[in-house]
């Protein structure tokens, strides 16, 4: 005997299914914001790999360039200042690589970590709870998921989905009027999540560092390598900024004191 559904039951099967697709689409785009920051880092250290460093060391010689100038000519405030200038560009430099160098190792995203990236997000993300500590339990699950999201450890994440349990804030036994209360509320919070993440994704895709991501990509789409290409640019300017400080020292050892 098929049960006719009363209009508050109708009304609440529709909300449980917006905030069951809610939730699918959040933690698509959580997948999708994790995602392009480990693609951000992992191009910064190919880049860093590839070409930073090689501006880190060109910017190296040519403080040290300005620096015998400057010696040579003491009663030049210009050169002077051109000297502190470049040993300032060299120290940022020799800071940015050093950072990137020793940030921890990504890894690229394989089909079944992003499948249980998004299991994981689906299960305990923090904007399924109804409580305040339970909250709190699930922001700290999630930040352990998307550290080993980053990592690519895939069986951490299964680990943590493990751990994690059961759903502590299912509704079982709740009266209609309850349940739809707690699902408008979810629904909310999803759709709130949904728009920081939004934001937060148009974000990480801004920048200089994103759009020589791009510019890369489309490139290599079309069978170019510019990183190695410019790599060989770097690599000749630096031999000839050194054989310029080279000569340099050379004539401070001959000009007399």
């Amino acid at each position: 005997m098929n049960h006719t559904m009363l209009p508050e039951e109708e009304e609440l099967h529709r909300i449980t299914a917006a905030q069951t697709k809610l939730e699918e689409e959040v933690a698509q785009a959580e997948l999708a914001l994790n995602t392009e920051r480990v693609e951000a880092v992992l191009f910064q250290r190919r880049y860093y790999e590839t070409v930073g460093r090689l501006y880190a060391e060109i910017d190296e010689v040519d403080a040290q360039i300005a620096a015998i100038k400057a010696g040579t000519t003491p009663e030049d405030l210009a050169a002077k200042e051109e000297a502190r200038a470049a040993r300032e560009k060299a120290e940022r430099s020799k800071k940015e690589t050093a950072q990137i160098a020793e940030a921890p190792a990504a890894a690229p995203a394989t089909p079944e970590l992003k499948t249980a990236y998004r299991q994981a997000a689906m299960r305990m993300h923090p904007d399924r709870a109804t409580t305040e500590s339970e909250r709190k339990r699930r922001t700290e699950f999630m930040a352990q998921v998307n550290v080993a999201y980053e990592r690519g450890d895939l069986p951490s994440i299964q680990r943590l989905i493990q751990q994690f349990g059961e759903d502590p804030e299912a509704l079982q036994g709740d009266d209609i009027g309850t349940q739809m209360i707690k699902a408008i509320r979810r629904v909310a919070q999803l759709k709130r999540r949904l728009a920081e993440i939004a934001t937060d994704l148009s974000l990480a895709q801004q920048g200089d560092i994103a759009d020589l991501k791009r510019t890369v990509a489309e490139a290599e789409a079309l069978g170019g390598d510019p990183l190695r290409e410019l790599a060989l640019d770097l690599l000749k300017t630096l031999s000839e900024r050194r054989i310029a400080l080279e000569m340099l020292r050379l004539d401070q050892m001959r000009t007399p004191t």
